[in-house]
């Protein structure tokens, strides 16, 4: 861990804008106004993904708001990214392996309670259960062998941000960690709970950070000093340092994306792309590549349709 980063005795002030930090939703701000500007359209980067891995699934998503299952791999996400961000809730010495284990069982609960079919993962005795609980124990203990968290004072967690590009299109996330050090330099941290890509797959991994890094410059006029992510599936760190010409091509390919989706927007072509992902896809039986037929599109869809498309 680098020295330079803010510990309990040396913590750095964040200075982030006020309006990169939205209270609403963000689902509710899109088409709104924002910092004066009526936005064209929102893209955070999980729907920019979807869209590049397939359009018929970006569809599906974000315009049929088709309901997905829950699953053990999902769910287990949710809980350890909850347990890391009340983790450092804690004082500094109290963050330890044994604590983080003990904030599982009341942090399943609390999910648990919100979304009660969830246990439906778990067949009708719940038999699974203690193999899963066992994985998101197995997840947190490793994050333990990559950071020291008694060492550490988050500038930021689970930070929702936003901006809004020239081109009206506003761009919107949330960052599971910003770090601040003493010197300003930003570190953005995410947490994933899979196993890290092979190589040939880190930039794809890596267009989430740089669309976070895109929006933290836009916003605060600093390029983030280091991207991480954090894999608990593997132990593995991924890091990577950007420069002004990474975000500037980021925010092209950004651009490019919201093009295309508008333009199938205009024309309801929401054409499938078949790949290894439609493995863990949950609605194979509406997809064409595998027999299925896609529902009508919603009526708002198709009434924009005889609209203009987006231009950027």
């Amino acid at each position: 861990m680098s020295a330079g980063w803010p510990s309990v005795s040396d913590m750095a002030q964040d200075v982030a804008s006020p309006s990169i930090i939205a209270d609403t939703p963000p689902e509710a701000r899109t088409g709104a106004s924002v910092d004066g500007v009526n936005v064209l359209g929102s893209l955070s980067p999980s729907r920019a993904g979807d869209f590049l891995s397939c359009p018929l699934l970006y569809r599906f998503r974000t315009i049929d708001k088709l309901p997905e299952p829950f699953s053990p791999d999902a769910v287990r996400g949710t809980v350890v990214h909850k347990i890391l961000e009340d983790l450092f809730d804690l004082p500094a010495a109290a963050r330890t392996p044994a604590r983080a284990g003990e904030m599982l069982q009341p942090a399943w609960e609390v999910i648990l309670e919100q979304e009660p079919e969830i246990a439906e993962m778990f067949g009708a005795e719940g038999a699974e259960i203690g193999s899963w609980l066992a994985s998101c124990h197995e997840a947190l203990d490793r994050y333990f062998s990559l950071e020291d968290p008694t060492r550490l004072e988050p500038a930021e967690r689970e930070l929702y941000v936003e901006t809004v590009l020239d081109s009206k299109l506003l761009l919107r996330g949330f960052i599971d960690r910003v770090d601040v050090a003493p010197s300003g330099a930003i570190r953005v941290v995410d947490y994933k709970t899979g196993r890290a890509p092979h190589e040939a797959y880190e930039a794809k991994a890596l267009f989430q950070m740089r669309f976070y890094a895109l929006v933290l410059w836009r916003t605060r006029g600093i390029v983030p000093a280091m991207l991480q992510l954090v894999y608990l599936g593997s132990g593995e760190l991924l890091r990577y340092v950007p420069d002004e010409s990474d975000l500037l091509a980021t925010e092209r390919k950004v651009e490019a994306i919201w093009k295309a989706i508008s333009r199938a927007r205009e024309t309801g072509d929401w054409r499938p792309r078949k790949s290894a992902l439609c493995g863990w896809c949950a609605h194979q039986a509406l997809c064409p590549e595998f027999g299925g037929t896609p529902p009508p599109l919603p009526m708002l869809a198709v009434a924009s349709m005889d609209t203009p498309a987006v231009t950027t």
